[in-house]
Formats: structure tokens, C-alpha cells, sequence
């Protein structure tokens, strides 16, 4: 059974749902020329999942397919993404701190990202 997740259109909506928050807080801040700029971008993205034809990457990214094997990719690319973006993190911390600054607004990412590592292993644990 197939849940609305799974629709090809979930990707490509969000990415033009995203491309609109985008724009909306971009001209907000005062750049809404970059905001048309970041929702050209995400219309471009979810255009070539939702248009990309045959190709199993994009079939696989826009849910169509949903196999064990699919699966086991979505977990191992989303904990790939998740240890770049930590390492980033943590990166930026450090080079924030030695600049002078206090290294806050990504001191506080790094206790998202290590709460939600530890309440996964906790959760996760008692399912297993």
C-alpha cells in the first residue's frame, strides 16, 4: 500500500513549497530578487525528479521505488547526509570560536543533531 509519501508528486511539492518559503523569506529580509533566484532553483529540482524519466536514481528519489533495497539506501544516504552535515556543523563551530565569535548559532545545532542521536539509539534500542 502506498502512502502519500510514496506519490511522485511528494517531492516535486515540497521543493516548490520550500522554493516559496524561500522566496517569502528572502523578500522579507529585504533580497527578493534572491528569493526568485532560490525558487527558480528549488521549480528546477523538483521538475527534474518529477520529469526525470526512466532513470532508477530519480524513480528511487520521487518514491516510485520503495523496495528493500531502495529502502536500505534512503537509511544509508540519510545517515551519510547527517554525518556531513555534523561534521559541518562542528566545523563551523570551531572556525566561529577561533574567529572570535561564540560559536552559538551552530553550538546549538550540535546539540539538535547529538539529543537526536541518542534518543534514536535510546528509541530505537527498546524497538530491536
Amino acid at each position: 500500500m502506498r502512502n502519500a509519501c510514496s506519490s511522485k508528486w511528494s517531492v516535486p511539492v515540497l521543493a516548490a513549497a520550500m522554493g516559496v518559503v524561500f522566496f517569502a523569506a528572502q523578500w522579507a529580509g529585504g533580497d527578493p530578487w534572491a528569493g526568485l533566484v532560490s525558487l527558480a532553483i528549488m521549480l528546477l529540482a523538483g521538475g527534474a525528479v518529477l520529469f526525470g524519466g526512466r532513470s532508477e536514481t530519480v524513480r528511487g528519489l520521487r518514491g516510485d521505488l520503495r523496495d528493500e533495497r531502495f529502502r536500505q539506501i534512503d537509511v544509508e544516504a540519510t545517515a551519510l547526509a547527517g554525518v556531513a552535515l555534523i561534521g559541518a556543523v562542528v566545523i563551523a563551530f570551531v572556525v566561529d570560536v577561533a574567529r572570535g565569535g561564540d560559536g552559538m548559532p551552530y553550538a546549538w545545532l550540535g546539540a539538535v543533531a547529538g539529543l537526536a542521536y541518542i534518543a534514536g539509539v535510546a528509541v530505537l534500542r527498546l524497538r530491536r
